[in-house]
C-alpha cells in the first residue's frame, strides 16, 4: 500500500508540476536570463555563452532594475513571443520527472517514517526534523537525475535565434552538449544543485508542518486545494529568498562548460572560485540579479503546484488503484 501511495503521489505531482510550469513559464525565462546575463555597463557585454549582445545586455539592465515589462519586450522584438517560451519542452520534462522523483521518494520516506511510530505518534504526522529528512533523501536523488534536463533547458532559454547549438527538442539538445562538450556537462551545477536540495527541504518542511497542523485541529478534509495554493507560496517565498544566491550560482555553472570550450581552453571555476569572481566583478547584486522575478515566479509556480497536485491526487489514487485492479485479475487468468 505504500508503494502504491507513493505512485499516486508521484503522479499527481508530476502533473501539477507540468501544469503550473506552463502557466508561469515565461517568468521562468525572464529570471533565468537575469542570473546567467552580465550587468556591465558597456557596448559589447557578453552573456555567459560569451558571445556579445547589445540586447542581452539591455534585457538585464532592464530585469535588475525591475523593469520585467521591459525586459519581456526586448524578448518578443528578439525571438518573438515564443522567445518567451524557449526551452518549454525541456522544462516540462525536467519539471514531470523531478517532481515524479521527488514526490515517489519523499511520500516513501514519509510512510517509512511515520511506520516507525506509534499510532498516537503517527496521527500527528513527521516532525520538523524528520520532515527535513525525508525532504532531504528525496532531493539529493531528484537534482541529480534531473540535472542534464535543466542543462538543456538553461541552455535553449539563453541561446540566440541565430546559434546552431540552440535545438527545440531536449533530448537533441542534450545530445548536442554530450556530443561537443562531454557527458560531464550535462552534469554542470550539480553540487550547487545538492546544496540547493535546502530550498525544497524548506519548502516542504514548512508546507507539511502547516499542512498536519490544520488536519490534527480540523481534520482532513479541512485541507483543501485553495490552502494548499497559499501554504505552498509562503513555503516557496521564505525558501527561495534565503537560497537565491546558490539558485544563480546554478544557472551560472549550467553555462560554464561552453563558456570554457568558445573562450580556448579557459579552465573551470569551481563554486567557491565563481562567487568569488561573481562578487569582484558584480558585487553582492550578482547573487542576487533577477530576485523580484524570480520570486514571483517560484511562488506562483509553487502555489500552483501545489493546489494542482491536490486536485488530481484523488484522481491519481483512483487510477492506481484500477491499475492495481486490472493487473490482478490479469494474474487470476
Amino acid at each position: 500500500m505504500a508503494e502504491a501511495d507513493a505512485i499516486a503521489h508521484a503522479l499527481a505531482g508530476a502533473g501539477g508540476g507540468a501544469l503550473s510550469m506552463i502557466i508561469t513559464y515565461p517568468m521562468v525565462t525572464l529570471s533565468t536570463v537575469a542570473q546567467t546575463g552580465t550587468h556591465k555597463d558597456t557596448e559589447d557585454s557578453k552573456t555567459c555563452s560569451g558571445e556579445p549582445t547589445q540586447l542581452h545586455y539591455k534585457i538585464i539592465k532592464s530585469l535588475r532594475n525591475n523593469s520585467s515589462y521591459r525586459a519581456a519586450q526586448k524578448i518578443i522584438k528578439e525571438k518573438g513571443v515564443l522567445g518567451l517560451y524557449s526551452g518549454l519542452e525541456s522544462a516540462l520534462y525536467g519539471i514531470t520527472w523531478a517532481n515524479f522523483v521527488y514526490y515517489y521518494f519523499y511520500e516513501f520516506a514519509t510512510k517509512f517514517l511515520l511506520g516507525r511510530k506509534s499510532p498516537a505518534k503517527r496521527a500527528r504526522g513527521l516532525t520538523t526534523l524528520e520532515s527535513m529528512l525525508a525532504g532531504a533523501v528525496a532531493g539529493a536523488l531528484t537534482c541529480v537525475g534531473s540535472n542534464p534536463l535543466w542543462v538543456a533547458n538553461t541552455r535553449t532559454m539563453t541561446a540566440k535565434k541565430a546559434d546552431p547549438g540552440q535545438s527545440k527538442s531536449a533530448i537533441r539538445m542534450m545530445i548536442h552538449i554530450a556530443e561537443t562538450e562531454g557527458i560531464g556537462a550535462l552534469f554542470n551545477g550539480v553540487f550547487p544543485a545538492l546544496v540547493l536540495v535546502v530550498n525544497p527541504i524548506i519548502q516542504y518542511t514548512i508546507f507539511e508542518q502547516i499542512k498536519n497542523s490544520i488536519i490534527a485541529n480540523k481534520g482532513r478534509k479541512a485541507f483543501t486545494p485553495g490552502k494548499a495554493f497559499f501554504i505552498g507560496a509562503f513555503g516557496k517565498l521564505i525558501a527561495t529568498a534565503l537560497t537565491y544566491p546558490y539558485i544563480t550560482l546554478k544557472s551560472r555553472m549550467h553555462l560554464q562548460a561552453k563558456k570554457v570550450k568558445e573562450e580556448g581552453g579557459v579552465p573551470e571555476l569551481t563554486m567557491y572560485q565563481e562567487i568569488r569572481k561573481i562578487l569582484r566583478e558584480e558585487g553582492v547584486d550578482g547573487l542576487y540579479g533577477g530576485l523580484s522575478v524570480k520570486l514571483i515566479q517560484s511562488i506562483t509556480t509553487a502555489a500552483f503546484l501545489f493546489y494542482f497536485k491536490e486536485e488530481l491526487l484523488s484522481s491519481s489514487v483512483r487510477a492506481v488503484q484500477m491499475l492495481r485492479l486490472m493487473k490482478a485479475k490479469k494474474a487470476m487468468r
